[in-house]
């Protein structure tokens, strides 16, 4: 009988602490069902602004008839070359290996096994120009030391934040306007933004294709034109329409 008893309590104990646990537990907000007509469209903001900095990838590449000779060139040739690049301003930190290779080079004759004619050795940096009026002159500076691959050039932003912040203003202000257009068609008021959600943002321009060639004349810096880059914000919503 005692056994039942006990058993009796700690049921009701077990159900009364469940019941105040479900009752601490702040309740989820209630969400409006989507009634009427719904829209649901899509439009985007886009800052055009000028880039403030540029990536640039150069490399050397060597030939040897060891892989020892053509590694011994290379590094050579980019020891000349990293001290081009300090000594045109750019930082150790903006610099940073992007590709290294030793690869055998064969030739291939018909009904022949290949036959080794030599070594090739591939070395690659990626540089940040964080000062775009250096780019042109720390571009000829590694080519005169000895650089004879140049990726191309990529412009951008330091800090994207001020120019994605305007664009998604411009989005918004642009699917206002449309869906007021919309809503003004339908002979309907626009009750409520149900949801937004966004796409797209700053993306640096990618890399432009460039040939370089050591500049007998030092006088004059290679032209770089960084022009304007677009800064675009994609944002799709739907609206609920009133009757």
């Amino acid at each position: 009988m005692k056994s039942l008893v006990r058993a009796a309590v700690i049921g009701v104990l077990l159900s009364t602490t469940a019941l105040a646990t479900a009752q601490a537990q702040p309740a989820a907000p209630a969400v409006a069902p989507l009634s009427g007509t719904a829209l649901t469209i899509s439009a985007f903001g886009e800052v055009r602004t000028a880039p403030d900095m540029a990536t640039i990838t150069i490399g050397v590449l060597t030939q040897g008839a060891t892989a020892n000779d053509a590694s011994t060139v290379n590094a050579a040739r980019m020891n000349s070359m990293m001290a081009a690049l300090r000594r045109a301003g750019i930082a150790d930190r903006d610099v940073q290996t992007s590709g290294l290779n030793l690869n055998p080079q064969y030739a291939y004759e018909q009904n022949q096994p290949p036959r080794l004619t030599g070594y090739q050795a591939n070395n690659q940096v990626t540089v940040r120009v964080m000062d775009l009026a250096r780019l042109g002159a720390s571009l000829d500076a590694t080519v005169g030391a000895g650089a004879n691959e140049i990726q191309g050039v990529s412009f951008g932003l330091r800090n994207p934040v001020a120019a994605e912040d305007e664009a998604r203003r411009r989005a918004v202000a642009a699917l206002q306007a449309k869906a007021s257009v919309y809503a003004q068609a339908l002979g309907k008021p626009i009750d409520r933004m149900v949801s937004i959600s966004e796409g797209g943002g700053y993306q640096p321009v990618p890399p432009r294709p460039m040939a370089l060639q050591a500049r007998a004349d030092k006088a004059f810096a290679t032209p770089v034109s960084p022009g304007e880059m677009s800064v675009r914000i994609d944002v799709d919503a739907t609206y609920q329409l009133g009757r």
